[in-house]
């Protein structure tokens, strides 16, 4: 039987929470082909669920066991083994709402003979300090109840952006615009849906809370603390993404994604200046101007218009008061969207 989506899980010592995940994909039945990728557990008895689920479930759930490479080649062994027609990444500590899981099915299976590249929905932050949410939705930006390409969108605000939570992409795109995604580095989710973008030439949007975004551990990688001492691994997505596409030739695809895609760089660029401000490594002076001469070299107008041509510049001012100015415009943004 076709799949007609592979729903990936990365699991690394995930046994406290992964049962509501997987639980919420099964609710897809034989439509899904779920495969858990146990990246390297030692600390618990993920291995050992994972394989129960195999067992319980052989024509829907696959294990993949690897040596410890991250999240992101968690995210590329489910790709090479995925089989269904579109490819969905769900993290271990989410989860997708069922109901809304139901109607993206029959949609998917509606548009099967559309050629559809990538499908878009809502996602919901789920903050366990004080039990509220979020949602993110876009319904300002795409059409509904028609598949679209980028010309036909509107302008995103501020505070959207499409993240891996909110896309599907069509399997063999991915494969065929050669999604790699770097070992042992934490924030790849960000190259996995900005270089397949100019490849999507058929999208729909469904205005459904689909994905469930669990946040607030203090171990979890947007943690602020976290994400402080990983700099070098956000730095390096930054310039994965910088080499990815150059936007002038996006721009001759679609103008209205060459100014998303640029929108995603400055924000790339903001978030890898605040926090080389906010780490403790003695360098990190170094670090920021290393990223900005890289983005320079790459790309010159690029820079520029990062650099002094955005609502964003102030943020990415190379001086003492920009950068102190950018950090408390981040945690005032942070405590409205509580986005980590």
């Amino acid at each position: 039987m076709e799949k007609i989506i592979t729903f990936a899980v990365p699991c690394y010592n995930s046994a406290e929470y992964m049962d509501h995940c997987i639980n919420t994909l099964l609710s897809v039945g034989e439509d899904a082909e779920i495969i858990l990728v146990d990246d390297g557990s030692t600390k618990d008895n993920t291995p050992e669920i994972c394989d129960s689920y195999a067992e319980k479930y052989p024509n829907i759930i696959k294990v993949i066991h690897q040596e410890n490479g991250g999240h992101g080649e968690g995210v590329n062994q489910g790709l090479k083994n995925a089989t269904g027609t579109y490819y969905k990444v769900v993290d271990s500590d989410d989860w997708l709402d069922t109901d809304a899981l139901q109607q993206v099915i029959v949609k998917l299976k509606e548009l099967e003979n559309k050629n559809l590249d990538m499908m878009i929905c809502n996602y919901v932050y789920e903050h366990v300090e004080d039990n509220t949410t979020h949602t993110m939705h876009y319904k300002n930006v795409f059409p509904q109840n028609t598949v679209f390409s980028w010309d036909d969108i509107s302008g995103f605000s501020i505070s959207q952006c499409l993240l891996m939570h909110s896309v599907i992409y069509r399997t063999q795109l991915l494969k065929d615009c050669k999604v790699q995604l770097p070992k042992h580095t934490f924030y790849v989710d960000n190259i996995f849906v900005y270089q397949p973008l100019p490849f999507a030439k058929n999208i729909y949007y469904m205005d459904v809370d689909l994905y469930r975004y669990f946040i607030g551990r203090e171990d979890q990688s947007v943690n602020e603390k976290v994400m402080a001492s990983r700099i070098d691994q956000q730095l390096r997505v930054t310039k994965i993404m910088i080499d990815s596409h150059k936007i002038d030739d996006v721009y001759k695809i679609s103008k209205k994604l060459g100014k998303y895609m640029r929108k995603y760089i400055t924000m790339m660029m903001t978030i890898s200046n605040i926090f080389c401000e906010l780490c403790e490594y003695p360098d990190k002076d170094e670090k920021r101007k290393d990223l900005w001469n890289y983005l320079k070299d790459k790309d010159k107008k690029l820079y520029n218009h990062v650099r002094f041509h955005t609502i964003w510049s102030f943020a990415n001012i190379q001086n003492t008061p920009g950068r102190k100015l950018a950090i408390s415009l981040y945690r005032i943004a942070r405590k409205i969207y509580k986005f980590n």
